[in-house]
């Protein structure tokens, strides 16, 4: 076997050689003698590097596809981690679901209302003195379709790295699957007893029967049953397929019995259904079989059709003012409704809807009757919800029902209603859990004390999804046979329920091809839809950190007095951009409510990362007493070098250190030039380095440690706001004071003339002014 590579997942065939490796029989008998053929297939995935937990999309999601027939899967996980010193033991954890992403909860947050959750099936792979962990999982017949699994590290500790002043470890996971399926799996035709034999207790017996639409019920029968020594025969019958994180297989063991037999209601319809036999006797005795199987089918009335949707929709679209079939009124009841007597006929009534594609996971479902449908005690009222394009999984499905109080006339009836997948549940009482035969659904009820209910479904399977309603009363069935509720039903599949609200924002994630969508909480908020607000931040505290974060900003007027005071107009204008930016970029970039964007948050990032790094190259620069026109060639020489650097990599280290430290190489150059020149040490006053340098040496050096090692999500607000402080006032220290030959300014005079002789810098230029 090689190893397949990139998205596509290149399967490789091995024709009966996996099944000895992974410790399986190569064949087994059927009721011809000859052995069944077994097909193994490997799918791989690229490794990905994973990261600490804070939000879904820190977890690596991986996604294979089960063909039919797979009587055993393996999941082959292996984690590893780098082999720097900063490395430790670290813990994995792995997620696995069917048909959909896992829906995880690491730090155990709260989920949105209405939303039914049920755990991943998880398990945990240590990396500790060991620098790589392979892990096997084998799920025995396992449902056919997609599967995913995520994987991530535990929750992030929240600390702010600076890129390129640490390196961290680098962990990484990787996933490949071998499936073993039957290529030739025995069919059982319904209504047709089919003779079968299994050899041995090692070699089970694995069969398929296909459930066609609209059926109400199957019995499966196991007869004639005994073993090759004339004994009875015992035996365990699993009927259904293995999915996580929870299974629903059905499980009859037949020990000493010639017949056994079994029912299942809310089966799943145009669906393969796996049928496994083993045997529970001695290794040596053979068992042989009869299987039957038997439908019952299920009546389902309609109560329109397509034709006379786009009837209705021409006609809606005529007359002025239309607003079409959505503004439109709903047609007659009277032509669409049954008397009691037709409804018996019946075990289902169909209300057909139309599925509107609206974006990357979103979809809105049309009733092509209006909103409002009519509920009956007698049958359901059956929707279908179709999710199947492959793409709906990563969404969340949102189904709402209002009653129309008014239609109600029983005001102790109850219209209740399920929400199931793959199989709709064709029978509701009070008493009868939302369940089909292999699926937990998801149950509603609507009353006159309670007329609206919802229901969301993080991450919902791909599959035909189906909602039932139907009319319940307390005293007895009776009493509803010719009641009627009409309940306005609203469905529809959104990337993240109710778009994350005012604390989150809503990411669409991509895994190759396939898309999901994730909330990333702000402001202290967490959970799925970032509704939790345990730790959430108030609007005061929001408000603080915003006033805090801009107004240190404030500490750059000083520095600015400081700079034109001294003739550093250049450097004062630096300085001046630096604290607009500044400003205005971290009142853009705040979590909660208290934000102002004056333009696009990209390019105020941009200008504040600027100025800051070509405030630190100037201010160096100045320092260093070089000649006007060196100094202003390095200054924009700088600048543009510095604004390259930033647009390759914004957050980069070097991006800050590269400036200072060729800009600390040239200011030392140029103290020892002048120092030796003058025969003393540059700069030559004490007062200079005591009460000007060493103050501001010291306040850049708290900064950058502040800033470095200092700063996390729960105190950025006021260890940034410090950074600002700290910085601001190191320039106001460090400015070299002014030239000598320079005079202060003076307004009066200078205002005074109006035509003056001005003296340049060289001294020799004159010019009139």
């Amino acid at each position: 076997m090689a190893q397949g590579a990139g998205p596509g997942l290149r399967l490789l065939p091995v024709l009966l050689q996996l099944p000895v490796l992974l410790g399986l029989p190569a064949a087994h008998g059927n009721s011809t003698g000859s052995d069944s053929l077994y097909v193994s297939e490997y799918f791989s995935q690229s490794a990905q590097k994973l990261s600490f937990y804070s939000w879904y999309g820190n977890a690596k999601v991986f996604h294979f596809h089960v063909p039919e027939d797979t009587v055993l899967l393996r999941w082959l996980l292996q984690a590893s981690r780098g082999k720097e010193p900063e490395c430790t033991s670290m813990e994995v954890t792995v997620h696995f679901r069917y048909g959909a992403p896992p829906v995880i909860n690491p730090l155990g947050t709260q989920f949105p209302a209405n939303a039914t959750v049920h755990p991943s099936y998880n398990i945990s792979i240590t990396l500790s003195s060991a620098v790589q962990n392979t892990t096997f999982v084998n799920v025995t017949s396992p449902a056919a379709g997609d599967w995913f699994i995520a994987a991530h590290l535990p929750e992030a500790a929240g600390r702010i790295e600076v890129k390129g002043f640490s390196t961290p470890c680098t962990y990484m996971f990787q996933a490949d699957m071998f499936v073993l399926r039957l290529a030739d799996m025995p069919v059982l035709e319904p209504g047709v007893a089919m003779p079968q034999t299994i050899v041995s207790p090692a070699k089970p017996l694995h069969v398929k029967v296909f459930v066609p639409k609209y059926t109400a019920r199957m019995w499966f029968e196991l007869r004639s049953c005994v073993t090759s020594e004339q004994k009875a025969c015992s035996v365990r019958v699993v009927l259904g397929s293995i999915t996580l994180p929870q299974s629903f297989q059905k499980i009859i063991t037949c020990t000493g019995n010639v017949n056994c037999s079994l029912g299942l209601d809310s089966l799943p319809w145009e669906k393969w259904l796996q049928i496994m036999v083993e045997s529970l006797g001695t290794a040596n005795a053979s068992v042989s079989m009869e299987m039957l199987t038997s439908f019952t089918d299920c009546r389902p009335g309609s109560t329109s059709s397509f034709l006379n949707f786009s009837l209705n929709q021409s006609q809606a679209g005529s007359g002025p003012g239309s607003t079409g079939i959505a503004g439109s009124p709903t047609q007659s009841t009277g032509t669409a409704l049954r008397n009691a007597s037709e409804q018996r006929s019946f075990c289902l009534q169909n209300q057909p809807v139309v599925r509107e594609d609206l974006d990357v996971v979103s979809v809105r479902y049309r009733l092509l009757n209006g909103p409002a449908v009519p509920v009956y005690s007698i049958s359901p009222t059956l929707l279908l919800l179709n999710l199947k394009t492959g793409m709906d999984s990563g969404g969340s499905l949102v189904v709402n029902l209002l009653l129309n109080k008014t239609s109600l006339s029983q005001a102790n009836a109850t219209v209740v209603a399920c929400l199931s997948a793959a199989s709709p549940v064709l029978s509701l009482n009070t008493t009868q859990k939302c369940s089909t035969a292999f699926f937990q659904g998801y149950p509603l009820s609507v009353s006159t004390s309670s007329a609206e209910a919802m229901v969301i479904v993080l991450y919902p399977q791909t599959d035909d999804w189906f909602l039932s309603l139907q009319l319940i009363c307390t005293k007895g069935q009776g009493e509803c046979n010719t009641a009627e509720a009409k309940v306005t039903i609203i469905a529809y599949l959104t990337p993240c329920f109710n778009d994350c609200g005012p604390y989150g924002q809503c990411s669409l994630l991509r895994r190759h091809g396939y898309l999901y969508a994730g909330c990333s909480c702000k402001a202290g908020w967490s959970g799925w839809s970032c509704t939790d607000d345990t730790k959430a931040q108030s609007v005061g505290a929001q408000n603080l950190a915003t006033l805090l974060l801009t107004l240190s900003n404030l500490m750059f007027l000083p520095a600015i007095a400081v700079a034109v005071y001294r003739y550093y107009l250049v450097e004062a204008s630096v300085y001046t951009y630096t604290m607009f930016f500044s400003t205005f970029y971290h009142a853009c970039d705040q979590p909660g409510v208290a934000v102002m964007c004056i333009m696009d948050y990209d390019t105020l990032q941009y200008c504040d990362f600027l100025g800051s790094v070509v405030s630190i190259w100037v201010t160096i620069l100045c320092m260093s007493r070089v000649k006007k026109i060196l100094k202003y060639v390095l200054f924009v020489l700088g600048t543009l070098l510095i604004a390259m650097s930033l647009q390759l990599d914004r957050r980069g280290v070097w991006n800050m250190m590269g400036p200072c430290v060729f800009a600390l190489v040239i200011m030392i150059a140029a103290w020892v030039y002048h120092g030796v020149k003058r025969r003393h040490c540059y700069p030559s006053s004490w007062k200079r380095w005591v009460f000007y340098l060493l103050p501001g040496i010291t306040l850049a050096f708290i900064a950058i440690s502040v800033y470095a090692f200092m700063e996390t999500n729960e105190n950025y607000y006021y260890t940034h706001s410090i950074w600002h402080v700290l910085v601001a006032g190191s320039v106001a220290f460090l400015l070299p004071p002014r030239d000598k030959h320079k005079k202060p300014w003076a307004w009066s005079q200078k205002l005074t003339c109006r035509y003056q002789i001005c003296q340049n810098d060289r001294e020799e230029l004159y010019a009139v002014t």
